[in-house]
């Protein structure tokens, strides 16, 4: 079985993750959740962050403690994100 698989979520699904709006792949919450993460991680480029629009779909699928706990996974990614850029490490090596 593909590491994927054993996670639950097929290579596919993984692979087509930056092509979420355009892939079948992902369930109406998956899609709440990954426009959560994407609004919340764009800060350079102008993006308008959170909208209101993400945040009411975001609560139509989740509960305030599974939201509380998107944010927190969301900005734990941002934070290891940019401590590997700013040492130069690339994304999915191991730290030793």
């Amino acid at each position: 079985m593909s590491p994927g698989g054993e996670a639950g979520n097929s290579d596919e699904r993984l692979h087509n993750v930056a092509a979420w709006r355009e892939a079948p792949f992902y369930t109406e919450a998956e899609r709440a959740a990954l426009a959560l993460a994407e609004a919340a991680t764009r800060l350079q480029d102008g993006a308008p962050g959170v909208t209101d629009e993400i945040w009411q779909e975001v609560n139509a699928h989740f509960t305030e403690e599974q939201i509380g706990a998107l944010d927190l996974e969301i900005a734990l990614t941002n934070f290891f994100n940019r401590i590997n850029r700013t040492i130069k490490e690339p994304a999915g090596k191991t730290w030793d």
